[in-house]
């Protein structure tokens, strides 16, 4: 803060006043707004500007107006490549090893970005910008999530004027989980209204513009614009998914020889690139999950259903594009795109996380639950409907990876190669060119820096900044050639590798293999000279091991600089064995009560795998009273206990699989105060590790319904969804009411769940539902 140099007397009238320490400090004359656009899941080889099916006329009209980057590269996962735009720090140093719900003790694993790191947000604010974040944040350490948290690490406590979007990985594009600001709200409006959360994201993100330029019109901003798409679910309007009916019934393996010559004429390769094997790695290397099945072994319905599935992906981010589109077409409007620096990137490469075989509906997947082919096809017209919450299959994330080896988290090109498009006419004088600079996501805020004028400060609000470790690239806006890059680590999850000068070393292994240290330091790395050989097809290892011991040294040394170390190889077994005991309160009674926000499910009373009892106690003065008393997850998975038709339910859908498990008092409930409960007791468990026992209904002490009964085996939901009392979210539990269907006609006092101590869960299928949040 800048020195007080005014005087100050006795009386006002002999004082002279000095403003300078108190207002904000001016952004630099003619400083430019910056845009930061950021897709998730998103490979080389899917996008019509890189040679890809996917038409993106957004982003193609940017890279007409401006460069196209083909050796840009991230992290392999959202959340550690998000810190690095954020801070511009490697995501080790700001504590993202991996996604935030795998945070660990140690200073590279806290998922909490320290304050030596501060943001882009935080130094851009306090040098004359407005700062806007909208979309996806799954940078809020997991301890944070609840509404009785503190907001430390919420955006507007890291340096964000306004936020509006989700937390956490994912969420329903149709029914998302919305926050604004430090608050979570509901959807302003439904799909039936014509709600998609691509358009009311770029709806706000208009209006915070917009508002910044009535009010400080000579004021500069800063906007993070962080869609849903492309991570799943998979959603969009049908006439979006129709564009791409037929064409992708040739299979992903026809897409990868298509799609690589067309690379190539578009200068993204060069000439002689080959094409990668589609399952790499060895047998012993190779995690059976991220398998991809050959097309010519899948039979003709699962072919049209695998295709199908790749339409409504390139459907839900062509749709995506067109509402980027209208912020592009309101600050042409606005006289604002002339000095914008729009940047147009994806975070990791294509999701393998869909399962060899794809899914309509991914919970299954994390609840370990099978998938019915019968079951699939017949929803197979209603995919990316608000009836699906489906996810294409590991094939597919190969092909939009071509020709690169594996894809989203590992540490092969496939994994952190990506899409970036810079466009800013009054900055850069190239138009519709190729750039082929080798650089990575901390680049980027050094990039932003030297565009607007200004030096990373030495201390922001109080905290010694760390250095940056990237490099501007904005040296390539004037022209092709050498990269000022040196060096970039890389490590997720057990995988490792390293660029430097044109030579790139990769450990053979997938995320979270497993194995002791001495596994680890007995790797087998790969070697490529990818400056020659860019889709990395000739392991020259054997011909040059000094150089592979080079790099390998350097690697450590680089993960001793920036707190990469301990290395996290386990497997879902080894976690399964070291996962702490969740606390329970005392008594194992959770309390909830009317007219709070939603409680993340992470967060809420743990039924899964155990006997349980509901306990409403409420308050009717109406006979037609109705509406839910608690509710938890939505319809792809969840459960509510509520009145309607003078009758108290309770359902429980298990993974939106027919028919909903329903239990209804014969009598009607009256007028008065009642408790009105259920009860789950459990007996065994079935062959997909759901707990099976006996359901019993209460009204007051009488039992008025029983049935035999089995509860999800695993999460609800991976984010969002959470626990609601006297409303359910705008995605139901039940088919039988209508969200909100708030309780009208009497009050509840308070809702309590009892856990039992017979707790079964399978902790594998926990691990793995985490490791995909992102």
């Amino acid at each position: 803060m800048a020195k007080f140099n005014g005087i100050v007397n006795l009386d006002v009238r002999d004082s002279v006043p000095d403003w300078t320490p108190f207002r904000e400090a001016p952004a630099p004359e003619g400083a430019p707004n910056v845009l930061l656009v950021l897709y998730d899941d998103t490979g080389l080889a899917a996008w019509s500007p890189y040679g890809g099916r996917i038409n993106m006329p957004t982003m193609q009209r940017l890279a007409d107006n401006g460069l196209t980057y083909t050796q840009w590269h991230t992290t392999a996962l959202c959340s550690p490549t998000r810190s690095c735009l954020l801070t511009g720090r490697n995501h080790h140093q700001n504590g993202f090893a991996q996604i935030a719900e795998g945070a660990q003790g140690f200073p590279g694993h806290t998922g909490h970005i320290p304050m030596e790191n501060a943001t882009i947000g935080e130094v851009l604010r306090e040098n004359g910008y407005n700062t806007y974040w909208v979309g996806k944040n799954h940078n809020v350490p997991l301890d944070e999530w609840a509404v009785g948290a503190t907001r430390r690490n919420w955006p507007l406590a890291r340096g964000f004027d306004r936020y509006y979007g989700f937390i956490g990985g994912e969420t329903n594009n149709w029914f998302p989980t919305l926050v604004e600001d430090n608050h979570y709200i509901d959807q302003p409006y439904l799909p039936e209204e014509g709600y998609h959360l691509s358009k009311d994201l770029a709806d706000k993100a208009i209006s915070y513009i917009a508002d910044s330029k009535t009010s400080a019109p000579k004021k500069p901003w800063y906007l993070w614009f962080c869609p849903g798409a492309n991570h799943a679910p998979h959603h969009a309007p049908e006439e979006y998914i129709a564009k791409y009916a037929g064409q992708f019934d040739d299979g992903y393996e026809a897409y990868r020889e298509w799609v690589l010559p067309r690379m190539v004429e578009r200068g993204i390769l060069p000439e002689g690139t080959g094409l990668t094997e589609i399952n790499p790695l060895p047998g012993e290397a190779a995690q059976p999950m991220d398998h991809v099945r050959p097309w010519e072994e899948l039979n003709d319905e699962e072919k049209r259903l695998f295709a199908r599935f790749a339409e409504v992906y390139a459907g839900f981010s062509e749709y995506t594009d067109a509402q980027v589109g209208r912020i592009i077409a309101y600050l042409e409007e606005t006289g604002q795109l002339e000095n914008t620096i729009v940047m147009y990137a994806a975070d990791n490469g294509a999701s393998g996380e869909g399962s060899p075989s794809g899914t309509v509906n991914e919970n299954k997947f994390f609840n370990a639950y099978p998938e019915d082919l019968q079951q699939n096809l017949s929803m197979l017209d209603q995919l990316g409907s608000p009836d699906t919450y489906n996810h294409y299959p590991t094939g597919w994330a190969t092909a939009f990876s071509t020709p690169f080896k594996m894809f989203k988290r590992y540490t092969y090109q496939g994994g952190v190669a990506d899409p970036l498009v810079i466009s800013w006419p009054k900055g850069i004088a190239a138009r519709g060119e190729v750039r082929n600079q080798y650089h990575h996501a901390v680049d980027i805020v050094p990039t932003i820096l030297e565009c607007i004028g200004l030096d990373f400060p030495d201390q922001v609000q109080g905290y010694a900044q760390s250095e940056l470790p990237g490099v501007s690239m904005r040296y390539t806006f004037d022209a092709d050639g050498p990269t000022e890059k040196v060096i970039q680590y890389y490590e997720m999850m057990g995988t490792r590798a390293l660029w430097r000068e044109g030579w790139h070393v990769v450990a053979q292994r997938a995320p979270q293999q497993g194995g002791s240290a001495a596994d680890l330091l007995n790797d087998t790395w790969e070697l490529y000279h990818s400056e020659e050989d860019r889709s990395e097809v000739h392991d020259l290892a054997e011909q040059h091991p000094d150089k592979v011991k080079e790099l390998v040294n350097l690697w450590y040394v680089e993960a001793g600089k920036y707190d990469v170390l301990p290395i996290d190889n386990r497997s879902l077994e080894d976690l399964v064995k070291e996962m702490p005991v969740a606390e329970i309160p005392e008594g194992g009674v959770y309390r909830y009560y009317p007219n709070t926000s939603p409680v993340p499910e992470f967060a809420a009373a743990e039924i899964r795998g155990r006997s349980f009892k509901i306990l409403a106690q409420v308050e009717l003065d109406d006979a037609d009273a109705q509406g839910v008393l608690i509710a938890n997850g939505a319809r792809f998975g969840g459960h509510a206990l509520f009145l309607k038709d003078r009758k108290l339910w309770y359902v429980n859908n298990s993974l939106g699989i027919p028919p909903e498990q329903q239990l209804v008092s014969p009598d009607e409930v009256g007028v008065g105060n009642h408790v009105l409960g259920m009860e789950f007791t459990k007996e065994s468990h079935g062959e997909h590790g759901e707990a099976v026992g006996t359901a019993t209904l209460y009204v007051d002490d009488l039992a008025v319904a029983k049935s035999e009964w089995k509860t999800q085996p695993g999460h609800f939901a991976l984010c969002g969804e959470g626990l609601t009392v006297g409303r359910d979210s705008s995605d139901p539990v039940s088919k039988a009411y209508g969200a909100p269907f708030a309780l009208t006609g009497g009050r509840i006092r308070v809702v309590e769940i009892n856990i039992g101590d017979d707790v079964y869960l399978d902790l594998e299928r926990d691990f793995r539902a985490g490791m995909a949040r992102d």
